[in-house]
């Protein structure tokens, strides 16, 4: 026979309390309960584990002799359940008012009835060492026939275009195909809900919510700067010095936006109205980002003009750097 921790199993000490292994086994009973866990053997089997461990530890008769003889505590003579009508004291709890383990476990864990004294829906499993099956009926708080049915999430794919403007996709749930309707404006962490689309309840008909969480493909231009649609635009030095017109790409097409004269690269222009669209109706802007770029390859004239321009030059720009000292 192999031994089994029964302290362990709970995670609690060998001087714990009766009201410490309560609390212990509530937490885990919680915890690993196959209403919480449908379909998890593993949980399945954990539950079953702790169960019987808190089964041994909360009758101090149990206890003792497990404390006692370990593994071969049962030899030494197994002890019954106070059955109704006796009154023994455990510890300090009164355990008469209950018929068997069952009932006890019930009340522990918050049981409750539907109206008109119905019992609810129980889960049935055999301690494997304690000879006896247990029905694990409802938490109160809400699992089994109360739990709402589970929702289940997916990411969705989309790009610049199709968030923008809004699309209809079609989606392969596994056991069946449905097609979604995408509202215009979503982005990057945008949460889609499509009722009744989630994992079926193991206890009703019912169905939870699908949850689509949006994700953009990278754009070559357009990106996003938390909330704002930023792009960035190259002028040449002298298109920043005298000042231009430059044709910007916006999500509705090409619009004409007019430079000052000296702007600095990284400065921005904000396009009103010509960002990305908003949930609740209406468009945001558009940043237009300008970085200086400077020519590599300079024609004969080019070159010739740029430095009549240096040696004209009346504008110091690293002036201020004699200033400067630790």
């Amino acid at each position: 026979m192999d031994y089994k921790d029964y302290y362990a199993t709970l995670g609690i000490n060998k001087n714990a309390s009766a009201d410490e292994i309560k609390k212990a086994f509530r937490k885990l009973a919680v915890k690993y309960h196959p209403d919480r866990n449908p379909d998890d053997k593993q949980a399945e089997e954990r539950f079953k584990e702790i169960s019987e461990a808190y089964e041994v530890l909360s009758d101090p008769e149990k206890r003792k002799k497990y404390d006692q003889f370990g593994q071969y505590w049962k030899q030494a003579g197994q002890s019954t359940w106070p059955g109704a009508g006796t009154n023994v004291d455990m510890g300090g709890f009164d355990f008469s008012q209950y018929g068997n383990f069952e009932e006890f476990i019930n009340e522990l864990l918050g049981r409750f009835s539907t109206p008109g004294g119905a019992r609810t829906r129980s889960y049935s499993y055999s301690s494997p060492g304690a000879g006896y099956s247990t029905n694990f009926n409802d938490f109160g708080g809400g699992f089994g026939t109360q739990t709402p049915a589970p929702d289940r999430e997916a990411t969705l794919k989309l790009t610049f275009s199709e968030a923008f403007r809004g699309v209809q996709k079609r989606l392969n749930l596994g056991n069946e195909i449905i097609d979604v309707r995408i509202p215009p404006g979503a982005k990057n962490g945008s949460r889609i809900r499509v009722r009744g689309k989630g994992s079926s309840s193991p206890y009703s008909q019912n169905r939870g919510d699908l949850y689509l969480n949006v994700e953009l493909t990278p754009h070559n231009f357009f990106k996003f700067e938390e909330d704002n649609l930023v792009c960035e635009v190259p002028i040449t030095p002298d298109e920043a010095v005298l000042g231009t017109t430059i044709d910007v790409p916006t999500p509705d097409g090409m619009v004409t936006v007019k430079v000052p004269p000296g702007i600095r690269s990284g400065q921005s222009l904000r396009l009103r109205g010509k960002g990305w669209v908003k949930p609740k109706d209406g468009r945001g802007d558009q940043f237009v980002k300008v970085t200086i770029d400077t020519p590599q390859n300079l024609s004969e004239t080019e070159r010739n003009y740029y430095e009549k321009i240096r040696d004209s030059r009346t504008y110091e720009p690293r002036k201020h750097l004699q200033q400067i000292s630790l």
